[in-house]
């Protein structure tokens, strides 16, 4: 543990702050940034053991401990990691996949006006989405969490109409791919109740899921183009390009039309009507 180091490193990423970032009142305050009680408060540690800790004479930290700064002092990744290192205590893997998605990440699918873009866990939760994409998948954001996943969706339905996942043209291609992306999944976060209690709802509601678990296979070829077939505007055929965000274990889909073709009317037009006429129920 190099107490010096990490005392000066907590006193930097503290006077960054500014109360307005950690939703606390503002008002005149005589030194940049947050007051040690309150990132102790944020922190849920008592202010006279965080105080020692910037004096460079604390006791090492706990895990536990250096979670509460990771939040209170809203570091990045790679700060973590850095505070973790400071403290004598070298990160190890994530328990579960991260769910919190990049604000740059976020800023980039509102700017894409002609594209459905949306970002997927590890685990094929929706964690992100621009309008686009809900107007030609569904409006994810008037789902409960766990309804977001698109497996559960895959195996487990609801499947309105007989169009299994949104009617597209890849689904029984999708769902073999990521079942075996999961077994993968699941092997990196052995330990994660929320990973281990997926895979077990869909081997109990799911013979197919349990025929792909079964394979052990866990390589997926990826799709470049596929067919939404859409209740309101009809088919819409999309290339489909994936971008991982490897130190979060994400990865950002994004469809787009070829120029000058019906489907990029189609989205056109859904990027008016929205999910306001949308009979897919949710």
């Amino acid at each position: 543990m190099d107490r010096q180091e990490l005392a000066a490193f907590l006193r930097s990423r503290r006077e960054r702050i500014t109360p307005a970032d950690a939703g606390l009142p503002t008002g005149p305050r005589r030194t940049p940034g947050l007051r040690r009680e309150e990132v102790a408060q944020l922190a849920f540690i008592s202010t006279e053991y965080y105080t020692r800790l910037e004096q460079a004479r604390g006791p090492r930290p706990s895990r536990e401990v250096l979670a509460g700064l990771v939040r209170a002092l809203r570091l990045s990744d790679a700060e973590r990691d850095h505070l973790h290192h400071l403290a004598g205590a070298p990160p190890g893997p994530p328990p579960g996949p991260p769910r919190e998605v990049r604000q740059s990440i976020l800023d980039l699918l509102r700017r894409l006006s002609q594209t459905a873009g949306l970002v997927v866990s590890a685990t094929y939760e929706v964690l992100a989405w621009n309008d686009l994409a809900a107007a030609l998948m569904e409006d994810f954001s008037a789902l409960p969490r766990r309804d977001r996943n698109l497996l559960r969706r895959a195996f487990l339905g609801p499947h309105p109409q007989g169009r299994r996942l949104y009617g597209v043209s890849d689904a029984d291609v999708f769902a073999r791919g990521a079942a075996q992306r999961l077994r993968a999944t699941a092997a990196r976060y052995p330990g994660d109740p929320e990973v281990t209690g997926l895979v077990a709802e869909l081997l109990a509601g799911s013979e197919e899921f349990r025929r792909l678990w079964a394979s052990h296979d866990v390589t997926a070829e990826p799709t470049l183009c596929k067919t939404f077939r859409h209740p309101l505007v009809g088919p819409v055929t999309v290339n489909c390009d994936v971008l991982d965000i490897t130190e979060r274990d994400q990865r950002v889909v994004l469809y787009t039309a070829t120029p000058g073709s019906s489907s990029e009317e189609a989205l056109r037009l859904l990027s008016v009507v929205g999910t306001q006429r949308m009979d897919v129920p949710g």
